[in-house]
């Protein structure tokens, strides 16, 4: 009898081992199934009716009963503080009354527990080979549709609606958005559909977590509506079982809380995982555990819960890799919280080992660098340099989205920049539509003139005719209004834009893009009056004026500069509004030579006059200059160019280091710019240097 009893005992304890090895090769539902037998806490019914599990309980040692609950449920959500502990505690209880029952009670012959063994393990293997053949077939399907038909078809389909909720959404988001649009009409009147949707939310409270998490993530980016009482009845459920979560399920449920819109339920989970978040800051001691919860709070999280984290990670940085390092960029562009000491800290980790950071890595470092308004010129510049050093080696493709970040940023990288034109030039082929859009804006954007300048653009343009038969208006738009900022006017694409069917319909967008479309319009219709006046027919009255409630600025620094310079404000006008929609910030006028400033009333009628000089000075803000330098940025540039062709000398003052000089030395700086070299003696090097 001692023996049999081992045997059972030893048949048990290889059962619940067995139990752990196939726990993800039988699907979440068969460990649900399991879990909740076996601890006692569903509130339905058990999702194996098939398996008699209490032939495994008979005449099994208490003790070794108790132990093998405490093996199968290793790593898994604690219980204790829950109500669900009574609940596990009575369940244990009455699984060892009936073991002490039916232990004296057995009738049970040798030969009887052995077909009973082997009837069981017929079952498992059945529903093994089912659930195998469930997911080789959920594998295989190709839209919603054919998930439904395999869940309506499947005896055990219901069992494994998170996995059909999942591989739905994964099968849709590779479509297009047409065919996103009528496979979700399809879907949603698949009579399959609504009883997924009812079983899921009859099984929320008894799912896995991850499960869980993921059926909400894949119902809110399938389209349901959030209003509905499958996608609140999740919500509440989350919020219920919060305290169960780990990180990877808070960061999922954290993202799609992100998609939706505000509501109570929304709030309030969100609410909760913001506490739950601040009540483990204290505990974490692992970097990438912290990582993964800064991106769970989201951006709208407390400011207090912020910097909580900021000082964590402070205390951390010590410990910190390169790779931590990269992580971190990502983190705080996740909760849109730029910390300099950090930032610095962690730029510094990466320039030490930037020939070891994997490029993909560099360029999502880059990309948090934008989204945070972070412009580390010493972290850019090492970027470029280590591309440059190896330009052959990279594919046109890898380069493009590395000046696509840096035009966001608005850092030009010289060197980088003007030998990636040289390629280009000699091998236009390699760039497509969106590359030659992506090089385009980065080099207009950026105001950069490569030494190969004609050449370069001339590649660009005759590159761009080979897709003038399929580019859509807005891209053909955005094409030539970058050429006319830089200057330089491609003659098909001009024409195939000026054609008065395409003007007009861009100029009949709705809402922000006719905004956009009329400020490009404007610009190119402003370069063809003023760089090539007679070069093209315009079609008449296609053109709008631009109009825009300008903001006017006021520059002390530089008025008072002025005025102590010029001794009085007759001297000198503000805010001139020109043709064109242009605006100047100062106005001076003085004879032919430069030397002496005209009073405003002496030469109000004189702009044709050659003894009149007329001067612009323009302030820029920092904004309009590359990132760490006084190079102005392309609409800048283009204005200057532009305000010279209408006769003035402009002088282009950068305001930001204009307010860190002196006032002896701002006046210095003027006097050398507004006066000539023959009028005004004296070196101004080190100032232009500074502004």
């Amino acid at each position: 009898m001692l023996a049999k009893m081992n045997s059972k005992v030893g048949y048990l304890i290889r059962t619940i081992r067995c139990f752990h090895v196939c726990d993800s090769k039988l699907g979440p539902s068969f460990r649900t199934a399991v879990r909740t037998y076996m601890l006692g806490i569903s509130r339905h019914k058990s999702a194996i009716p098939s398996m008699n599990l209490r032939i495994f309980l008979l005449n099994v040692s208490p003790c070794w009963l108790e132990s093998s609950l405490r093996l199968l449920s290793q790593g898994r959500p604690d219980f204790s503080k829950n109500d669900c502990n009574a609940q596990e505690q009575n369940a244990v209880k009455t699984l060892l009354d009936e073991h002490v029952v039916q232990s004296s009670s057995s009738a049970l012959g040798p030969l009887e527990e052995d077909r009973s063994v082997v009837e069981e393990n017929l079952v498992v293997k059945s529903e093994k080979s089912q659930s195998q053949q469930f997911f080789e077939d959920l594998h295989k399907c190709t839209s919603p549709c054919d998930v439904l038909d395999l869940a309506s078809t499947s005896a055990i389909s219901y069992k494994y609606c998170s996995s059909c909720f999942t591989t739905m959404w994964t099968v849709t988001r590779k479509m297009s958005k047409d065919q996103k649009h009528y496979e979700r009409e399809l879907m949603f009147k698949h009579p399959a559909f609504k009883q997924l949707c009812q079983h899921l939310m009859q099984v929320s409270r008894s799912m896995w977590c991850d499960d869980l998490v993921h059926s909400l993530h894949a119902l809110v980016k399938l389209g349901v509506s959030q209003d509905t009482r499958l996608v609140q009845t999740l919500l509440r459920v989350c919020q219920e079982r919060l305290n169960e979560f780990d990180n990877r399920c808070l960061s999922v449920v954290a993202n799609t809380l992100t998609i939706m819109e505000q509501s109570r339920n929304v709030d309030a989970l969100q609410a909760g995982i913001w506490i739950l978040v601040e009540q483990q800051i204290p505990k974490i001691s692992d970097v990438f555990m912290l990582q993964s919860l800064m991106k769970c709070i989201g951006k709208d999280a407390p400011i207090s819960l912020k910097r909580k984290i900021e000082n964590k990670i402070l205390k951390e940085l010590d410990r910190f890799s390169s790779s931590d390092a990269q992580q971190t960029f990502s983190a705080l562009a996740a909760m849109n919280y730029c910390s300099f000491p950090i930032l610095n800290a962690c730029s510094n980790k990466i320039i030490e080992n930037i020939y070891h950071t994997p490029f993909e890595e560099s360029i999502r470092v880059l990309r948090s660098c934008s989204i945070l308004q972070y412009h580390n010129v010493a972290l850019c510049s090492a970027m470029a340099n280590y591309v440059t050093s190896g330009i052959f080696m990279w594919n046109t493709d890898e380069i493009t989205p590395l000046l696509s970040v840096f035009e966001d940023l608005g850092f030009r990288a010289v060197e980088l920049m003007d030998i990636f034109a040289e390629k280009v030039t000699n091998d236009p082929e390699l760039l497509d539509l969106k590359a030659i859009l992506i090089v385009l804006r980065a080099y207009s954007r950026l105001n950069h003139v490569p030494k190969c300048q004609n050449e370069f653009l001339e590649s660009l343009s005759n590159a761009l005719n080979m897709y003038l038969p399929r580019i859509s208006n807005v891209d053909l738009l955005k094409a030539v209004f970058s050429f006319c900022t830089l200057g330089y006017l491609p003659q098909p694409a001009l024409n195939q834009l000026l054609q008065e069917d395409i003007l007009n319909e861009l100029l009949t967008s709705d809402g922000i893009k006719k905004e956009q479309n009329n400020m490009m319009l404007h610009y190119v219709n402003v370069c063809l009056e003023l760089d090539s006046p007679s070069s093209f027919t315009k079609p008449a009255a296609v053109f709008i004026k631009k109009s825009s409630l300008r903001l006017v600025y006021g520059f002390p620094e530089v008025q008072e500069a002025l005025l102590k310079l010029l001794g009085d404000e007759s001297m000198f006008q503000q805010n001139i509004e020109l043709p064109y929609d242009y605006k100047i910030d100062f106005k001076i006028k003085m004879d032919a030579d430069r030397k002496k400033v005209l009073p405003v009333t002496e030469a109000d009628d004189l702009a044709d006059d050659l003894d009149v000089q007329r001067l612009a000075v323009l302030c820029g803000h920092i904004s309009d200059f590359c990132v760490g330098t006084s190079h102005p940025q392309g609409m800048l540039a283009m204005k200057i160019r532009h305000l010279k062709a209408l006769g003035y000398h402009v002088i282009l003052v950068h305001y930001h280091k204009f307010k860190t000089l002196k006032k002896e030395e701002a006046i210095k700086w003027l006097k050398g710019k507004i006066y000539s070299a023959e009028a005004f003696h004296g070196s101004c090097v080190n100032l232009q240097d500074n502004c």
